[in-house]
């Protein structure tokens, strides 16, 4: 299929699994055990029903949301993926000069393929950097001091890791660092010669924020143990706000009592998210987690949600339920996957029309005036 035909995010989705081995496929495109809580992020939004009203003037759609002062295109940004460039090569810094040119936010995962540095220099502005609290209080220190002196103004911290997600595909395929060449492995490279030669141009993708210290690292367990902390508490994220002089975001939150007391530590924002899936197989999807959230903090700090955004529509529903703002991953990287540079406008292209057509059929022509009131319906 070219890309021009490709009509969905979906369809890009099984554009890239044509293109990428299983074992790099499935790093970004799989979730915890049986995968329930991921596919019940993407359930959860198409039951989510919106009223039309209409003899509405919707000729002229404005998609744009403020968020800390700045005005992006678009009410959605790039969350947060770590070791991107195993899926695509060279995908962090594809995705970092979208989000510059369209204007909407990139967020630097501290698990990256590229330094935050550089990724920085690619958003131009536009750069938020995602943090793993590291149980080593240096390796912490180290990357917020870095990103101070990257000049990113955003720093957001995730919570929902203090043990590592087991993720079964990642198992079958005996994912490990260093990455070992199986016959099986060797078999999927010669069947996906265009990922494999692009691979092999750019060299093998490492988290690059952490290269040192995973030197002696031998499982992708190891890897994983670095980016967890199972004793982070409240008292460390206000010791992170105190430290950290630009907005903090906390991203993680599924409980109306856990926001609050993030609003309770001069958090700047809330991230409502389950991690796309991938830490945790019991939880809620996020948009149902997301409007008892809403009503307990919802005028006393920003929400943004993540996980599950798989149509332009979805953006809109989490609006309507009480989000200001909202991150995808997965829709984008599908692009990349899918084509390189121009598949990730693609993708972008998708979402971004989808929105403008889903306001104009409910007769809304402003994404920042949508509310709840006469759009919902169960």
């Amino acid at each position: 299929m070219r890309l021009d035909r490709a009509a969905s995010i979906d369809d890009l989705r099984a554009m890239a699994k044509r293109r990428i081995p299983r074992f790099a496929f499935d790093l970004v495109d799989g979730g915890a055990e049986s995968e329930r809580n991921m596919r019940r992020n993407i359930e959860a939004f198409e039951e989510v029903e919106m009223t039309p009203r209409y003899m509405v003037d919707v000729s002229e759609i404005d998609t744009r949301a403020t968020l800390f002062g700045h005005t992006y295109s678009q009410p959605f940004g790039m969350a947060p993926i770590g070791m991107l460039n195993a899926f695509w090569p060279d995908a962090d810094l594809t995705l970092a000069r979208l989000c510059k040119r369209e204007n909407i936010p990139y967020v630097a995962s501290s698990a990256a393929s590229t330094t935050l540095e550089g990724l920085a220099e690619a958003a131009d502005g536009n750069g938020w950097f995602q943090l793993y609290v590291s149980s080593d209080k240096a390796v912490t220190d180290g990357l917020i001091s870095r990103a101070e002196a990257a000049e990113y103004d955003v720093l957001m911290v995730t919570a929902d890791v203090p043990a590592a997600g087991k993720r079964d595909r990642d198992i079958r395929n005996q994912l490990s660092v260093p990455f070992r060449f199986t016959p099986e492995v060797i078999l999927q490279l010669m069947a996906n010669p265009t990922w494999s030669l692009t691979s092999l141009k750019h060299g093998k993708p490492n988290i690059a924020n952490y290269a040192d210290l995973l030197k002696g690292a031998t499982s992708y367990a190891d890897v994983q143990k670095t980016l967890i902390t199972p004793g982070f508490t409240w008292d460390d994220l206000a010791r992170l706000r105190a430290r950290w002089k630009g907005r903090l975001l906390v991203k993680g939150i599924l409980h109306p009592a856990d926001a609050l007391r993030c609003a309770e530590i001069g958090c700047d924002a809330i991230v409502v998210s389950n991690h796309g899936g991938r830490q945790v197989a019991f939880g809620p999807p996020t948009i149902e987690a997301l409007p008892p959230i809403a009503a307990a903090v919802g005028d006393r700090m920003k929400i943004i949600l993540d996980s599950g955004i798989r149509r332009g529509a979805d953006l809109m529903r989490a609006k309507a339920l009480g989000a200001d703002f909202a991150f995808t991953g997965r829709a984008m990287a599908y692009g990349v996957g899918a084509g390189a540079a121009k598949g990730a406008d693609r993708a972008f292209e998708i979402l971004k029309l989808e929105l403008v057509r889903a306001l104009g059929q409910l007769g809304e022509p402003s994404f920042r005036e949508l509310v709840a009131e006469f759009r919902t319906s169960c």
